[in-house]
């Protein structure tokens, strides 16, 4: 998997997370803190092989960037 790096949260320490990554394929992979709160993850139906990662709102600016050439799945 081959990512373009497209933004850091700008209020991040200098161990960078949270980070968005577009992929060669048209996806996304984000970095973010690890959502262990057994209340919200009852909430969810995460399948195995999956997991999720909490991001603010800040980051949201970065969804849509880097997308041009790629076909939305």
């Amino acid at each position: 998997m081959q990512l373009t790096f497209i933004g850091k949260d700008p209020e991040s320490n200098p161990t960078g997370s949270p980070t968005i990554y577009r992929t060669e394929t048209g996806s996304w992979v984000v970095q973010g803190w690890v959502v262990d709160d057994t209340d919200a993850l009852a909430q969810m139906n995460i399948p195995e092989g999956e997991t999720c990662v909490e991001i603010p709102d800040r980051m949201l600016q970065f969804f849509g960037q880097g997308d041009s050439g790629f076909d939305n799945r």
